[in-house]
């Protein structure tokens, strides 16, 4: 079993919903984890249709909050981004994007196919410099509420086997197998170097 817990960072697209919720149950059980998004810009639902409230990365989930209260307290108390928002302001303070982030992580999950090819496609494009091996894992979550809970208990379950791996290189791939069966979702597996 290794002796440090094991970095993760977990991936959605716009940091708000999967990887947050995710990010919070790793955390309640002592991983040391920091959470993403990946898209150019951080977009959540409007009562607009086709017209999303568009954010730059790293604006404070409480910034977010005070202007979808102002603009309709009732449309995003009733869709649930508010109590979301508030979850997500306990944790940390702003969301964050992938790509600009430098930090080394044992274990990067993404809750999307799209998401684990632009963090894969990052990893590969960052010119090696340690040679550190980082094991990158998709897992499709749908971008719901409870399918978010339910992903982060998986993503959760997942860590807690690899913590206790003594050679995660060779063994992870039979857990993914096991993971794979026993929740009936495909995970998709690739190394990466730091």
């Amino acid at each position: 079993m290794p002796s440090m817990p094991l970095r993760v960072a977990v991936v959605c697209s716009s940091n708000q919903n999967r990887s947050m919720e995710a990010h919070y149950i790793l955390r309640k059980r002592g991983f040391k984890v920091r959470s993403f998004g990946t898209a150019t810009c951080v977009k959540l639902p409007s009562s607009k249709p086709n017209k999303p409230n568009v954010y730059e990365f790293r604006t404070p989930y409480e910034q977010i909050y005070n202007d979808l209260l102002k603009k309709d307290k009732d449309f995003y108390t009733q869709n649930g981004i508010l109590h979301m928002l508030e979850r997500n302001k306990r944790i940390k303070p702003a969301p964050e994007r992938f790509q600009n982030c430098n930090a080394l992580f044992d274990l990067i999950l993404t809750c999307e196919e799209r998401v684990y090819d632009q963090v894969v496609e990052e990893l590969n494009f960052r010119e090696q410099e340690t040679s550190q091996l980082v094991h990158v894992i998709n897992i499709d979550i749908p971008d719901n509420y409870e399918e978010a809970t339910l992903g982060a208990f998986l993503i959760c379950d997942l860590c807690q086997c690899i913590q206790l791996m003594d050679d995660v290189d060779t063994e992870l791939g039979d857990l993914l197998q096991k993971f794979e069966e026993r929740s009936g979702r495909a995970f998709l597996h690739t190394a990466c170097f730091y």
